[in-house]
């Protein structure tokens, strides 16, 4: 570029400049006009917000804040916002990952530690100290007396049971939307689609494979993202792809045992689902980001291997063993075939009440993610050493909340002996604690406290906080016995279970599995077929991952679409989310379903286990821990689900099993330390050394 050309492009900035500020002006006019006429219509006395919604292109909620008189009544009362999952499926939801060994915790009662546990209990009827006006977020509480007690039930009629069906297998094909080469079982063809539309995608692929297609994995391409520059988010632009007209096709309502309808909206993994207007064809449009999670530039071909790898593996264990759509259907139909036929748990394993799964869902997060920023590390990163926990939400599957939960007040905590104390505290519960960091402690946070936001957590280091908080059981173990210096744990309330192992056939299957298949990435003589097995390991990463989180249940979002002509039918609880001259948009929250297979309780404590390890682990063969409590003061840059992010190298130990820490980058400094999670992961992704396929085998969230 010459100055000529430079100036020139300056002046065509200028007049960018310029219609933008005028867009602007105008859309503060429109919108201003748009609030006078809601304003005018709710003095109608028969007036209704959600009838006004849909006129407006605005949530129910929106025209409430605008006008509060015209509140439902069902509004009246503030709800929780759903947590945004982290499944590729709504439907489910969940995170997760990692040989049959002793838990992380196992070993820490055994560390040496100067002063005893500092454990305490409340006076009966204490309740937690009021949120402070910076964190106006209060996590729920048990209910006093026999309100509460009614909660520790189980749901009626609802039980995880081993099937009496054998799933049917769909047929697929696999497209790369940029080159247009599809690969149907072994023949490869070339297809035009055009602009890369949902319609232009169902028109090639039926018009090439016209004995029916039943689910169509896009391997590269993005097509829901060829707009995106017209959107201000991804999720907008999906969710314009998807809901584009579709000649011959309508969104999929659902069928048979497979009650999943709809089209799932998703920034970088969506699904679409159609069916033809006779009603006699179903296909889903799916990205096999979902199983491979980073992302691939291999061939349909390739994608296509691993796929096959992955069945045959799996057939090892399940005979009837069958891929599903997404990884969390298959790691939950999967999970269900390893229930006892006959024996303890015959009968299934019973869904907690409602009560219970809510509460669970509000107070058990996920993977720990927190960048640590000056002051507290240095203003100059001598480097930036990445560990990775292999497979690591394996390494916790051994053991499993099972039975009737029980109620521990304080009361009864304290009427407890010590032994009772610790050994329940390192069983399966989930606790109502105020916790108190030592006045003299220098190192990373170990307990979660709510922050603000919707489903925020943070991880109060200061020396001398108290904040109140529910953990699970390997964090308060972790934070009484940690190396450096004990935490003050006062009980207010907790849940727990007997110890059992629903998980562990389940788990020790897809080790297994993993195991097999990395083995074959290292030693198999052909390059093609290596890559196909390294993804098809990813891929029972991907299922024991979200499989895990899919037993969290989080409550349902439902994405639908309304014609314009019938607006007053658009669910008066729902989001408008987007609408053009055909078709309304919206999303709105259906609450639990009577799911059978919803276990929040394994979700939590799996996810607990593994934030526990990732501050302390102990190598039993090697006689030594990882994790950051073993390190330095200030060195601890980032916890990322199952990563550390230091400013030294470690030297912990690594034997390719599942929850060991993998080095998997160092950069060199000194650097200043990343200011936000987005410039971390650059610089991890810029810096990664390279491994090859079998050390590859990694969690990534």
């Amino acid at each position: 570029m010459d100055a000529h050309s430079y100036n020139a492009a300056l002046t065509e900035l200028r007049t960018v400049r310029d219609r933008i500020k005028k867009a602007r002006a105008e859309l503060a006019k429109l919108e201003a006009d748009r609030d006078q006429r809601i304003s005018r219509l709710a003095a109608y006395d028969k007036a209704k917000a959600e009838r006004i919604a849909p006129a407006a292109g605005m949530s129910v909620a929106n025209i409430v804040a605008l006008v509060p008189a015209l509140a439902p009544d069902d509004l009246a009362a503030p709800r929780q916002a759903p947590e945004p999952v982290t499944s590729p499926e709504t439907d489910f939801d969940g995170t997760a990952q990692q040989q049959a060994a002793a838990p992380a915790m196992n070993g820490a009662q055994s560390q040496p530690v100067a002063p005893p546990p500092q454990i305490s209990t409340a006076p009966a009827g204490a309740t937690p100290e009021s949120a402070a006006p910076t964190a106006p977020r209060t996590l729920p509480s048990l209910p006093e007396g026999e309100a509460g007690d009614a909660w520790f039930t189980h749901t009626a009629n609802l039980a995880s049971t081993r099937p009496n069906f054998t799933q049917q297998a769909r047929s697929t094909v696999f497209l790369d939307t940029t080159s247009g080469v599809l690969v149907h079982r072994h023949q490869t063809h070339h297809l035009d689609l055009g602009r890369r539309t949902a319609a232009d995608v169902l028109t090639a692929v039926f018009h090439t494979v016209p004995d029916g297609v039943e689910r169509i994995y896009i391997t590269a391409g993005d097509p829901w993202h060829r707009d995106a520059d017209r959107y201000p988010y991804l999720r907008d632009a999906v969710t314009a792809w998807l809901n584009a007209p579709t000649p011959g096709w309508r969104t999929d309502t659902g069928r048979g045992r497979d009650r999943m309808a709809g089209h799932f909206v998703h920034a970088r993994n969506p699904v679409g689902r159609y069916q033809s207007d006779d009603g006699k064809t179903h296909v889903e449009i799916r990205s096999v980001g979902e199983w491979f999670d980073l992302g691939t530039n291999d061939t349909p071909a390739t994608v296509r291997d691993a796929f096959v790898l992955l069945w045959q593996a799996l057939r090892r264990h399940w005979s009837d063993a069958v891929l599903m759509g997404s990884p969390s259907q298959t790691g939950r139909d999967l999970w269900t075939r390893t229930i006892p036929a006959r024996g303890q748990h015959a009968d299934g394993f019973p869904v907690l009440s409602e009560e219970l799964r809510g509460l669970l869902h509000a107070t058990a997060g996920q993977g720990r993610n927190e960048l640590i920023t000056p002051p507290r590390v240095p203003e100059q990163l001598p480097a930036l050493v990445e560990y990775d926990r292999t497979f690591a939400y394996a390494k916790h599957t051994w053991k499993s909340p099972v039975g009737a939960p029980r109620r521990i007040t304080a009361a009864t905590f304290a009427s407890w002996s010590e032994k009772e104390q610790i050994r329940a505290l390192y069983g399966c519960g989930h606790w109502h604690v105020r916790v108190t960091v030592p006045d003299t402690w220098n190192h990373v946070g170990l307990l979660p406290a709510p922050a603000p936001g919707d489903r925020a957590w943070h991880y109060p280091a200061a020396p001398g906080t108290t904040f109140t908080t529910w953990a699970g059981g390997p964090e308060l173990h972790t934070a009484l016995t940690n190396p450096l210096q004990p935490w003050k744990i006062e009980i207010l309330d907790g849940i727990l279970w007997d110890d059992g192992k629903p998980l562990d056939d389940w788990a020790k299957k897809l080790k297994d599995t993993w195991t097999n298949l990395t083995t074959q990435a290292q030693i198999h003589g052909d390059p093609g077929q290596a890559r196909a097995a390294h993804l098809a390991s990813r891929a029972v990463r991907a299922i024991l991952l979200y499989g895990i989180g899919s037993f969290a249940q989080r409550p349902r979002m439902v994405t639908g679409t309304t014609p314009r002509a019938l607006e007053r039918d658009v669910p008066p609880d729902a989001e408008i989310v987007g609408f053009d001259d055909q078709q309304i948009t919206w999303q709105r929250p259906t609450g639990f379903s009577r799911d059978p297979n919803a276990h929040p309780e394994w979700a939590a404590a799996i996810w607990s286990g593994a934030r526990a390890a990732l501050l302390s682990q102990r190598h039993r063969d090697d006689d030594t821990y990882a994790g950051a409590l073993h390190t330095m003061p200030g060195t601890v840059i980032a916890f990322r689900t199952d990563a550390l992010y230091l400013t030294q190298p470690q030297n912990w130990p690594y034997h390719h099993q599942p929850g060991d820490y993998l080095l998997r980058g160092h950069l060199t400094g000194p650097h200043p330390p990343p200011p936000t999670q987005e410039e971390l992961h650059a610089l991890r992704d810029a810096r990664r050394a390279p491994h090859p396929p079998r050390q590859e085998a990694r969690c990534r969230p």
